[in-house]
């Protein structure tokens, strides 16, 4: 027998016990036998919810997606559902994906709920995340939850726990919540189902929440979207439910949709990764539009809470756009919109992300809107929009492809936001412009912006250490030049401390801890560094900007900063 670490060996038998079923330890049992190092990395620690929620590889461990992992977290769950809200029918919702195992997980989640005495509104079927965080509100639900890995490899999965506003959980809650899961054993989880307490739900939900999306993102006319052409592709996941029947229902004819990659299949066959954020994995889509000569490609992640999106450039080339880019043309687009129906009356704020583009704050000051700043994660625009209930939430979004229109849905949401990226397209369009066209404009008015966003993977354990060595360092080395720019700022939102540099002095940082730095500079370049919550990196995000003085300078300046970008990324050593 291998030989096998005191602490670890306690964990592997408590899965041997009459607790877990013959499959998972005739399954241990191989693993101990035959793959230590696999062993090791499924039960060396627990998963952790991160910024957003539980996600992982799945198998069996500790640290991996299975029936006990979600099981434990529900069992907690509807302990804490039932002290929050006693004398109470307890209402969830649940909705799951395309990838493997998602329907067994998410029927797994429903039975333990069940179980437990609360009421369970199951999808019928795969559905888009964003719908779950409509559906939970529509239906009255306390809490919903959904199984999915976003865009994360194949052999992914997680689990999205929401509350009654429709939002992730924030903390407090999510603190309380994994005191409770925490505190249990696995001998605990009730999975006997109640099978009157579960309800699968489909078309009147799914009606509902397509019809929402067409009232909060339409805003053309019929004649400008017909003279539009879409090529449309969910990158084998849950978005083929609802975008294409959401872009007909207001109005658009001409939408193309990638046949190859149209059905839901948790191998995502055709792409090295269903990330829209992946110029590859746009590359069908690209083809299709130069076939069709389409105006406009959109692309969505399997979960459909992500979007990438490709244009044509001034030279009638398809071009793909950043999440930071679409977000800053949706935002201006929306607060136009605002503006002509003068719905403006200085209670309205926008909001996005610390590691986004900071040209939100110049579209913000320049229509007189409150601008909200919090960490990654949507889960924090949602939880503003819940604090602040006296101010009207117009729209943001974050540099990582997502987008909330208006507050119906409280997380970032690709169906409503592909509507709305088509009608800023056709009435562009219609009016002799471009998206892309308007995208410069932008920066004409505003300063030209370029973020670019360096990830680095680090998987297994030693990776987690390298990853944490990397923020130590950052932390007792920190950079005073970045790009021959002098640092005159550090952000630390781990200490919660900002350190102005020129004047010698600390501030507080009054938005909750999280292992972030954030560098400024002289020139106005910033660079933050941030662990994934969620994935084995470590992300940096830089931006650079200038003056615009006119869309003719564009290519010209936009090398300058590219330049730049390169410098900075060489001095920090991360190509």
């Amino acid at each position: 027998m291998i030989n096998i670490e005191p602490q670890l060996l306690e964990r592997v038998n408590t899965w041997l016990t009459e607790t877990f079923d013959e499959d998972t330890k005739t399954h241990i049992k191989d693993l101990i036998a035959s793959n230590p190092t696999e062993l090791k990395e499924s039960f060396y620690k627990d998963l952790e919810f991160g910024t957003g929620g539980m996600r992982g590889v799945m198998g069996i461990g500790t640290n991996r997606i299975n029936k006990y992992t979600l099981g434990k977290n529900t069992q907690g769950l509807s302990n804490y559902l039932h002290k929050s809200f006693p004398n109470e029918t307890i209402k969830v919702a649940i909705a799951y994906d395309c990838r493997h195992n998602s329907k067994s997980l998410a029927k797994v989640v429903a039975n333990v709920f069940s179980a437990n005495n609360i009421e369970v509104y199951l999808f019928e079927d795969l559905r888009p995340t964003p719908e779950l965080s409509f559906a939970l509100k529509h239906l009255e639900c306390h809490c919903g939850i959904v199984l999915t890995a976003s865009h994360n490899p194949p052999e992914y999965n997680g689990y999205k726990v929401y509350w009654q506003d429709g939002g992730q959980l924030v903390p407090p809650q999510d603190g309380e919540i994994i005191k409770e899961i925490d505190a249990l054993d696995y001998s605990e989880i009730k999975f006997e189902e109640n099978d009157d307490l579960i309800h699968l739900i489909g078309k009147e939900v799914d009606d509902a929440f397509v019809n929402a999306s067409v009232k909060t993102g339409s805003f053309t006319t019929d004649e400008a979207r017909d003279g539009l052409k879409i090529v449309f592709t969910p990158l084998h996941g849950t978005s083929i439910t609802t975008i294409p029947e959401t872009l007909k229902r207001a109005g658009y004819k001409h939408v193309h949709i990638v046949k190859e990659q149209e059905t839901p299949n948790g191998d995502f066959p055709t792409v090295k990764s269903p990330n829209p954020e992946e110029p590859e994995a746009l590359k069908m889509a690209l083809d299709l539009a130069e076939d069709t000569q389409a105006d406009i490609v959109i692309g969505t992640d399997p979960d459909s809470d992500r979007l990438g999106i490709a244009v044509r450039d001034l030279d009638n080339n398809m071009i793909l756009l950043n999440g930071n880019q679409t977000m800053l043309l949706m935002t201006d687009f929306l607060l136009k919109q605002w503006k002509a129906k003068d719905k403006l009356k200085g209670n309205e704020f926008i909001a996005s992300t610390i590691v986004s583009t900071p040209m939100m704050h110049q579209l913000a000051k320049a229509y007189n809107v409150d601008y909200k700043i919090g960490l990654t994660g949507f889960k924090w625009i949602a939880k503003m929009i819940k604090d602040f209930p006296e101010q009207d939430f117009v729209g943001g979004g974050e540099e990582s492809f997502g987008f909330m229109v208006g507050d119906f849905v409280r997380d970032k949401d690709a169906v409503t936001s592909t509507l709305l990226a088509c009608e800023i397209a056709a009435q562009a369009k219609a009016n002799g412009s471009s998206f892309y066209q308007e995208l410069l404009n932008l920066y004409v008015a505003h300063g030209l912006y370029k973020e670019r966003l360096i990830s680095l993977t680090k998987k297994g354990i030693e990776g987690a250490q390298e990853i944490n060595q990397m923020m130590v360092d950052a932390r007792e080395n920190p950079m005073t030049e970045i790009g021959g720019s002098k640092v005159i700022k550090v952000e630390d939102y781990q200490s919660s401390v900002a350190k102005n540099l020129v004047e010698g002095t600390e501030t507080t940082i009054d938005i909750p801890k999280s292992n972030v730095i954030i560098y400024y500079t002289e020139d106005g370049t910033q660079v933050a560094l941030r662990p994934s919550g969620t994935e084995p990196k470590i992300k940096f995000y830089i931006s650079v900007n200038t003056t615009l003085d006119s869309t003719g300078n564009f290519d010209a300046a936009q090398q300058i900063l590219e330049t730049k970008i390169e410098s900075i990324i060489k001095d920090m050593k991360l190509s």
